[in-house]
Order: C-alpha cells, then structure tokens, then sequence
C-alpha cells in the first residue's frame, strides 16, 4: 500500500487462505482479531473523522498530488512531486495520519491550465481525495481555485506567488509578494540599484508580480524608475531581441520572472552576449530573480547563472540541522545527482503541515481543518521553522542568495525575524 497502487489482488485464493490462517492459528503466527486492530480506531473511528464522505477507511486516508511532470513547466514542478513523496512516506513510517497510512493518486496537469482544472474536479469529485497537493503556477492555481471552493476540496499550494489572494480552501506553504518581491527589492536599491528592467514569462504571476514590483520602485524606492517591460510566452526559447533592449537601456537591475523550460535559452543567450555575474559586477550592477531555483539550474547548467542572486526563503545550501537531515532524505531516495529548490522545500511542507492540522482538528473533514489550520507550525522544516498564518499563508524568512557555478547558492543575507504574510498589502493591488 503506501505509495503504490492500491487493488493489487489477493496473494492466496480463498481455499489456500483458509487453510493457512487454521495451520497459523494452530501455531500462533496470526494475531487476534483484538491484537490485529488499529489502536487508534478507538478514539478516531472513521465515522468520526471523515463525515463527509471523503476517500478514508479504518488503514488508508487518500490524497492527490496534481503537478506537471510533462510539459514546459516539469523541469520546475518534478521536484514538488519527489518532495511530496518524501514526506509522505516519511509521515508513514512514522504511522500515518490518525493511524491511517496515507495513499497517493497523481494526476498530470500537463502544463496546460484547463487540464489541471480537469484533474482537480476528478481528484475532488470522483476519487473523493482528503486533501490535494499541488500547482506551481498561478495560471494553474487560479484555473483550480473555484472547483476548490465549490466542492470544499483543500489544495496545499507550495509556490512563491503575486499574493492578492486567500481561500479557506487553500494552505499557501510559498511565499506572497511582501515576503519575496518587496523584500528582494528593498535588498537590491541598498546595493545601489535605482533603474530595473522587468522580464517575465507571459501569465498571471510574472504580469501581477511586475506590476506590485513597478508600484514599489516607482512609489517605494527613491529616485527609481522601471527602464523596460517585457514579457515571453511559456516555453519560448529566443530572447537574443529583448538581450538587445536590455543592453540599450542599460539598468542597474534585470528583475526577472521567467519561469519553466525558458529559462535553459534565457540563460544561455544572456551568457553567450556577455550578461553575466562578473561583467554586471564589475559595473556595479545586478541581474536578480525571484523564479529561477536550483531546480531550474539543474537544466540551465551553472555556469551560465553563476554571479546572479536569488530572493528565495529557502536554498539547498541553508546551514541548519533540519536541513541537513532533509538534504540527506531527498538525496538517499531521489539520487545524489537531484538537487532541491525554494518550491520543492516548500512543497515537502505541505503534507507535513496537513498531518500536524489533521491531528490538530481530530477530523479530516475540510471545514474543520480550515478552521484548525491558524498556529499550526512545523518546527522541523527544512527552512528553519514555519507557522501558518490566518490567512491561511506562511510566517517565513526571506533570504538572498548568489548563484555559483556548481549549481548551488551562497547564501549572503536573511530577514532578521519572520515575515508576517499579508497578501493584500495596501497600495499595491
């Protein structure tokens, strides 16, 4: 059970099952029925726990995973799957949830937001899922949200996002705008950064993103201006134009929110027509970023994002014991060879943050997890510890990091305290 697929068939026919048990009972390799049952079933029987019908038994609690694993946007959202997993069966190990193991049904969004809307609705209505881990972009999440919130289904959404939103029925376990953007900004006008030029890839975050990141220099940050504004679709590969654009505009910082596959081409030209770390150093400008992770690295190759920076609340190379432990899990059971980024961290915590709700509310029924979730932290997260707010977001730290040429972050400086989420920061809608 577990993790894998459920309905593998009975081992024995029913004859040889009947004289097995008789011989065992005879010689006391099978338990009593008293022995056999679940210790917790007691004080969380199912007709308790789950009143509204939803994929629980006595042994198993069901839950989804919807991300894209084909598609332009899976060398971003793999390594949410393998987090998730990891969690999952770590949270088995340790016994379930209530005493249930927790068993997976994954669906494929396909990089295709009508798809995932399409997932999410059998995820909700047919499979009858406890909970759902999923999404990367707001494309995806805004095409799921209203079948989350008329089937009163629960989506544990793991993406830095543009903010402007709270849903009962969502845990948001990423960052919002205050925590990421503003934050990353205010860092990159102290280097001395007062001209940005915004680069995004063509949806909802990186427009929303653009346009609170344009209001905060232009209103915020004294003596800025934005110099350019661009945007590419998804998946687009030639950017040696907008290369141009920047070059003649010549801006302190190129703010940047390409996302998925786009970014191994946008690297690779912004290398290959000079744009480096060392060169913009070198003229005391910078190249930042708040959507490029060590999981995009992976493909882009570091040697091409080496000397840029990062606004993320998590990197892989994070110095503390919760990390540490958390490194060595992912490495053990997805390769040495994988790497973790800000989402996938992020990712790992949902189901954790769900087990710790559940046990909270007693229930798996959504409403009461919704209502239980305000104080749930997670003391053992990889990023150091998290709390869930009231609405329904993340206390978090915010952190930038230096891209090396080994793929990895060297991390330079951190919000000295937790930032309080606040989705709908005032003049910047």
């Amino acid at each position: 059970m577990g993790l894998e697929n459920r309905n593998s068939g009975n081992v024995f026919r029913a004859g040889w099952f009947s004289l097995f048990t008789i011989l065992a009972l005879g010689l006391g390799l099978v338990a009593s029925p008293a022995l056999a049952k679940n210790p917790l079933l007691d004080k969380y029987p199912t007709a308790k726990v789950n009143t509204t019908g939803l994929a629980i038994t006595d042994d198993v609690v069901t839950v989804g995973q919807l991300h894209s694993v084909s598609g332009t946007m899976a060398i971003s959202e793999t390594g949410s799957v393998e987090a998730e997993r990891l969690a999952i069966k770590q949270i088995n190990d340790m016994g379930g949830v209530l005493g249930r193991k927790i068993e997976i049904i994954q669906e494929d969004g396909a990089s295709d937001w009508p798809t995932f809307a399409e997932k999410a609705k059998k995820l909700l209505v047919k499979d009858k899922v406890a909970s759902v881990f999923g999404c990367w972009t707001s494309a995806s999440r805004k095409a799921v949200l209203p079948i989350f919130e008329k089937e009163n289904g629960m989506l544990y959404y793991p993406t830095f996002y543009e903010g402007l939103e709270a849903s009962k029925n969502v845990i948001y376990t990423g960052q919002e705008a205050t925590q990421q953007i503003i934050w990353g900004l205010d860092w990159a006008y102290k280097q001395g950064a007062r001209t940005f030029f915004l680069v995004g890839s063509d949806y909802i975050w990186p427009r929303t993103s653009h346009k609170i990141a344009r209001r905060h220099i232009e209103n915020h940050l004294k003596g800025c201006k934005v110099v350019g504004e661009e945007y590419y679709p998804l998946g687009h590969t030639n950017f040696n134009s907008l290369i141009n654009k920047i070059k003649l505009k010549r801006p302190d910082c190129i703010y940047s929110i390409v996302v998925g596959g786009s970014n191994v081409s946008w690297y690779k030209q912004l290398n290959a027509a000079g744009i480096t770390g060392e060169s913009l150093a070198k003229k005391n400008k910078l190249f930042l970023t708040i959507s490029t992770t060590e999981d995009e690295i992976l493909g882009i190759g570091g040697k091409n994002v080496a000397g840029f920076y990062a606004c993320m609340k998590y990197f892989q190379s994070l110095d503390n014991e919760n990390n540490k432990a958390f490194v060595k899990a992912f490495k053990e059971m997805w390769g040495d060879d994988s790497v973790i980024g800000d989402v996938t961290q992020a990712a790992y915590l949902g189901p954790w943050l769900w087990k710790y709700t559940v046990e909270k509310a007693g229930s798996f029924d959504i409403d009461k997890i919704a209502a239980a979730s305000p104080g749930v932290e997670f003391k053992g997260a990889p990023e150091g510890y998290v709390r869930i707010h009231e609405n329904h977001h993340l206390w978090s730290k915010a952190r930038i990091g230096k891209m090396l040429e080994n793929g990895q972050f060297e991390v330079l400086v951190e919000s000295e305290d937790l930032i309080e989420p606040d989705p709908f920061p005032e003049g910047y809608k």
